[in-house]
């Protein structure tokens, strides 16, 4: 059985992306997919004033007005850059469509998505996304994922440009316990098939590549042939091009020994913001914590206010007890990746 066929005997169906969510990148709206306009009676628009906030980050600002900032890591991004980021990184993106006014939403956001043992799971093997589910891109996809009551999760992974395979939907309230018991059989199910689909892709971009450089090395070869004919009548001067030759290699061997000296002596940081977006940057490895806050601050970031650096997994804070160890006492060196999270 191919990769394709195993992948398939375990997604739940193919779904076209919403209009918005294709904005920018293709114009053609998914079979089957509701108008805009259309409006579900569980769904309906709220009268009360949502405060003025980019639709990005709507849902953080309405979850952590609520229930504060110990929460998973959802990207402010749009689901498409979310997609993107899960490819590019093999994992599956995990959705929440945050619907605050009914009644199983308060004892899974303070229960389940605030348990250190989802947080720690969701940050180490998924992309989370979350949006509010009667605005914008959390509406159309309430619709596109046919979600009948709340909370509602899913887990999803790019099928084309166009479509997304459903792996997985949780509607209703569940326990931490249930929640990572049904994220772990959903990857060990799906993982293998991905993979095998992800590995297949890479060989044929393996092929491709090869064939490219196979081809390029013959006109090469034709070139240094045609040029070895017309250089036949030249004088050889073989010493000035020996003493080309060491230069240039001790240039190179004075280079390799400096990027060596610099391995070990600086450390390589990746800050990983809200919005997607990521930074990296190399600091000495005596470097203190307090450097990096520094570097971040210098950005000049907008919608960056108060923050909080933090690993994924194990879940470890770097704030402010942690300014004045140095960046090898800390374990980070010779690199890592951090996450900042909003306070």
């Amino acid at each position: 059985m191919t990769a394709m066929e195993n992948m398939g005997s375990f997604i739940r169906r193919i779904v076209g992306l919403p209009l918005n969510i294709l904005d920018g990148i293709s114009r053609a709206l998914g079979h089957g997919i509701p108008r805009r306009n259309a409006r579900p009676p569980q769904l309906q628009q709220p009268q009360d004033e949502i405060p003025i906030v980019t639709e990005e980050w709507l849902f953080l600002n309405l979850f952590e007005q609520q229930y504060g900032s110990v929460h998973p890591f959802f990207y402010a991004t749009r689901l498409m850059e979310a997609l993107k980021m899960a490819k590019d990184e093999s994992k599956f993106v995990f959705i929440y469509l945050h619907a605050p006014e009914e009644t199983g939403t308060d004892p899974f956001c303070c229960n389940t998505l605030r348990s250190q043992l989802v947080i720690e799971f969701l940050d180490a093997n998924f992309v989370s996304w979350g949006a509010v589910a009667n605005r914008g891109e959390g509406f159309e996809m309430a619709f596109a994922l046919r979600a009948s009551s709340f909370p509602f999760c899913a887990v999803i992974a790019p099928a084309s440009c166009k479509t997304i395979a459903v792996l997985q939907q949780i509607e209703g309230p569940v326990s931490p316990e249930e929640l990572l018991e049904i994220l772990q059989r959903t990857m060990e199910e799906q993982g293998s098939a991905f993979r095998a689909l992800r590995e297949a892709e890479d060989e044929t971009l393996r092929r491709d590549r090869q064939l490219r450089e196979e081809q390029d090395a013959a006109y090469l070869e034709s070139l240094k042939k045609d040029k070895e004919k017309d250089r036949a009548w030249e004088p050889k001067r073989k010493a000035p091009a020996l003493k080309k030759s060491s230069v240039k290699q001790k240039e190179v061997t004075k280079d390799t020994q400096s990027t060596a000296v610099s391995r070990k002596t600086h450390t390589k940081i990746l800050v990983r913001f809200p919005n997607g977006e990521r930074r990296e940057q190399s600091f000495p490895k005596t470097d203190k914590i307090h450097s990096i806050y520094k570097y971040i601050d210098s950005l000049d970031i907008p919608g960056i206010g108060g923050y909080q650096l933090i690993s994924s997994f194990p879940r470890k804070v770097y704030g402010h007890e942690q300014l004045e160890m140095t960046l090898e006492e800390a374990g980070l060196h010779p690199n890592t990746a951090l996450f900042l999270e909003l306070i």
